[in-house]
């Protein structure tokens, strides 16, 4: 079964293009191609990109995953690029084998988004590894997503757990301790800190601008400035949000928002 008709408009004949290929590289491999995020639930903003999860039956050649991330670049677009049609990537492809049974963390085979694009001209390629964001992404993909090759997402993708979502909460932001850690993805991080305390603090998950909004409510105003600057530009386009320019207020926000979500997953994994 395949969803390209329940797609956004402006965006069905690039995933057209993307399926084409998926399909031409791994042939009857492919299990499935599942569309989440933003642009399945509506919410697609001018640099948002298009997340895609691609499920093969088998762990992937190093000779095939080199040919998908060669191939990928031509049908995608770094965010914000002006006349161009298409939007920014970001595809992760998994093997059915090392999801199912469910165990954690889980091992991707390839990830490809607009950040390794330099990478790749180069010749560099990531192995497969172990991705604690698997566990995240499996439950987007469960509540929220679209078909466009294979079966449903919940008839495909066992549930995740809900202390390994937390673990993987816990895992992410372990990785943001100092400003090396987010310079030249500021805004970015800022609005992954906003969704993950949003989860932590009710279990579901929400969408960057939804959660950004529901985080600065409750914040001291000068993290809510911060955290509504890295908002707006990602709601209206801006390639400048000047957040690079305010080191200090960044490393600020981004400690305050980990000391609030900290406990709160320590307290769920009790």
């Amino acid at each position: 079964m395949t969803g390209l008709a329940a797609t956004p408009a402006g965006i069905a004949p690039q995933l057209a293009g993307v399926r084409g290929m998926l399909v031409h590289h791994l042939g009857e491999g492919l299990r499935a191609i599942h569309l989440y995020g933003s642009a399945a639930h509506g919410g697609l903003q001018p640099r948002s990109d298009i997340d895609l999860m691609v499920t093969v039956d088998r762990p992937l050649t190093n000779a095939t995953r080199e040919a998908l991330m060669r191939a990928l670049p031509a049908h995608s677009a770094p965010p914000g690029s002006t006349g161009s049609r298409l939007r920014a990537l970001e595809v992760t492809v998994v093997a059915l084998g090392e999801i199912q049974p469910w165990r954690y963390p889980a091992r991707r085979e390839m990830q490809f988004g607009e950040w390794l694009r330099d990478d790749i001209v180069a010749g560099r390629f990531e192995p497969a590894m172990v991705d604690p964001d698997l566990a995240i992404l499996l439950t987007q993909l469960r509540l929220h997503s679209l078909v466009l090759l294979g079966p449903t997402a919940v008839d495909l993708f066992p549930p995740v757990p809900a202390s390994d979502l937390r673990r993987a909460l816990a895992d992410t932001i372990a990785q943001w301790n100092a400003p090396p850690d987010w310079q030249g993805e500021e805004a970015p991080i800022l609005l992954a800190l906003a969704r993950i305390w949003y989860s932590a603090s009710t279990g579901a998950i929400t969408s960057k601008h939804a959660a950004a909004a529901w985080a600065a409510e409750r914040m001291p105003v000068e993290h809510a400035a911060i955290l509504q600057r890295a908002a707006q530009a990602y709601l209206g386009g801006g390639e400048d949000d000047g957040l690079a320019a305010m080191p200090g207020a960044v490393a600020a926000t981004v400690h305050w928002c980990k000391q609030r979500i900290t406990p709160l997953l320590a307290t769920a994994q009790d």
